[in-house]
């Protein structure tokens, strides 16, 4: 009998053990820095001489890897091949498919420092945050696993004399897997492994930041044991192979985590009919969030400033659950943004594969060059109390930045900014506090700090988000404890890592037999 679903556990680097055991996972990576890696279709390596260097962010001249691109007509042949595997991998029991999952659970927990050691140094990560998001990835495959065998049993129906009547959950066919680079494994292996244990087979698109991540998944997959063409790895750019990939007839879901503005266009051109298509295409998308944290002017500023911080500027802000703002009442806005503020410049601003580093590089040239460029719209918007500058040129390093005295309808309070930068508002009252936490349009996390227990409730049914967290940091939502999913432009609401995910990528097919 499986044994009930556990969250993983994460390593504690001050154990030296560990602390070793890693240092000599990033020495074996960095021994196979520059291999090259390619598309995998139909469980056969393709080549196509368009090659892309993988850069690590905090060290540009370093080369990840070597990933070769496809196009728009490998792009066709990987829906084919992920279309006739569905063939045969929609009639494997569910049982059969959860047991890839847990293999590939198993194979991970061993390998953990190794995968999470190729986050540190082709996504940037610190120790720590690799570390979470590996431990993310396990549990996402353990927790699918065991969803799939649930909703596999027989279904509660009301039983009326002279029938038998079975609801079953099928699979839907073939889908297209779309992760972001920020979550490069976590992610990626959630919405890759929750659509196939269902019977679906995909293509997987991974994020152009972190093809060499998505590339050593489709190698555990192979080594779990998960046939040929049920996941057919298809790196290239969005506009060359994305649109081939969502249009396509066959294509019966698009899975996407990533911006608004690309999740919307998913969504538009999903939407359409093209010739020889026979369903309606589902989306699922996650696109982001501009979150909030209240502070009441009756909490423990320091909790509050601690959990801001967290949530502001680990993974350097590029988190969709990230904190962006903060709202404060007038009686505590100076001391909460006095105490965030300095923990802010306390922060080690270094490179990732250094222990002591919590904070590394954004992503790449152009999250770079963005999220700068906010920061002297914020110079205009506010006031700049810490931060604002650059970090190691040799990579995208950007300070922990703070902007104060910014008004409700800025651009840098209402835009996603996705990196190391949040802005303080301050409001007169608590009423006004969660007006100023919804005027935006997204609606993924947010926070609350108070020790009023009218104003929290007040907060349950007026803050409108999909995560709402109550004197604790906006962050971190745990597989199986926080489902996890916005409102509004954050997305489809689809609560991953619960209860109901699985729905998305099923069907229910009710059989009624008369006695």
């Amino acid at each position: 009998m499986m044994e009930a679903f556990r969250n993983e556990p994460f390593t504690d680097f001050t154990v030296e053990s560990h602390k070793q055991a890693f240092l000599d996972a990033l020495s074996k990576v960095k021994a196979e820095l520059g291999r090259d890696y390619g598309p995998v279709v139909g469980g056969r390596r393709v080549s196509t001489g368009r090659k892309q260097n993988s850069i690590n962010p905090a060290d540009i001249e370093q080369i990840v890897g070597v990933v070769e691109q496809a196009d728009g007509k490998l792009a066709e042949q990987a829906i084919l091949a992920a279309a006739e595997a569905f063939g045969t991998w929609q009639r494997v029991p569910p049982a059969v498919r959860a047991r890839c999952l847990y293999k590939a659970a198993a194979i991970l927990r061993r390998r953990k420092h190794e995968f999470s050691a190729w986050m540190v140094i082709e996504a940037g990560k610190s120790w720590v945050e690799a570390d979470v998001d590996t431990a993310e990835a396990i549990d996402f495959m353990e927790f699918y696993g065991r969803e799939a065998q649930r909703l596999a049993e027989r279904q509660p129906l009301i039983r009326i004399t002279g029938e038998d009547n079975e609801l079953a959950y099928i699979p839907l066919g073939v889908g297209v897997v779309i992760p972001p680079w920020n979550f490069p494994l976590a992610i990626l292996a959630g919405m890759t492994t929750s659509a196939i244990v269902c019977g679906n087979t995909v293509v997987l698109k991974p994020a152009s930041a972190t093809q060499v991540i998505g590339a050593k998944f489709m190698e555990l997959l192979a080594e779990a044991g998960v046939p040929a063409g049920v996941v057919n790895y298809l790196p290239g750019s969005g506009g060359e192979v994305g649109d081939v990939l969502v249009d396509h007839p066959l294509t019966r879901f698009v899975s996407f985590t990533g911006s608004r503005e690309v999740g919307l266009r998913i969504n538009e051109r999903a939407a359409k009919t093209n010739p020889g298509q026979r369903w309606m295409k589902r989306v699922v998308a996650e696109m982001g969030g501009k979150d909030t944290i209240v502070v009441d002017s009756d909490c423990d500023l320091d909790l509050a400033a601690e959990a801001i911080t967290f949530s502001a500027f680990g993974f350097s802000g590029q988190k969709c659950s990230a904190c962006s703002r903060v709202v404060a009442l007038d009686e505590v806005y100076d001391s909460v943004l006095e105490k965030v503020s300095a923990r802010a410049r306390q922060l080690t601003v270094g490179q990732p594969a250094d222990a002591a580093a919590y904070m590394g590089p954004v992503i790449d040239d152009k999250a770079y060059a963005k999220i700068l460029s906010y920061i002297e719209l914020g110079r205009v918007e506010g006031r700049i109390v810490t931060g604002g500058g650059k970090g190691d040129p040799r990579g995208y390093f950007i300070e922990p930045t703070v902007i104060a005295d910014v008004s409700p309808e800025a651009r840098i309070a209402q835009e996603e900014i996705f990196g190391p930068v949040v802005a303080f508002l301050k409001a007169s009252t608590f009423e006004e506090a969660i007006e100023y936490a919804n005027n935006t349009e997204y609606g993924l996390t947010g926070a609350v700090f108070s020790r009023n227990r009218m104003h929290l409730e007040l907060a349950r049914e007026r803050f409108h988000v999909g995560n709402l967290y109550f004197n604790r940091k906006c962050t971190g939502a745990l597989v199986g404890v926080h489902p996890f999913g916005g409102f509004n432009m954050s997305g489809t609401d689809s609560k991953a890592g619960g209860r109901d995910y699985l729905l998305l990528f099923s069907q229910a097919k009710l059989v009624s037999e008369r006695l």
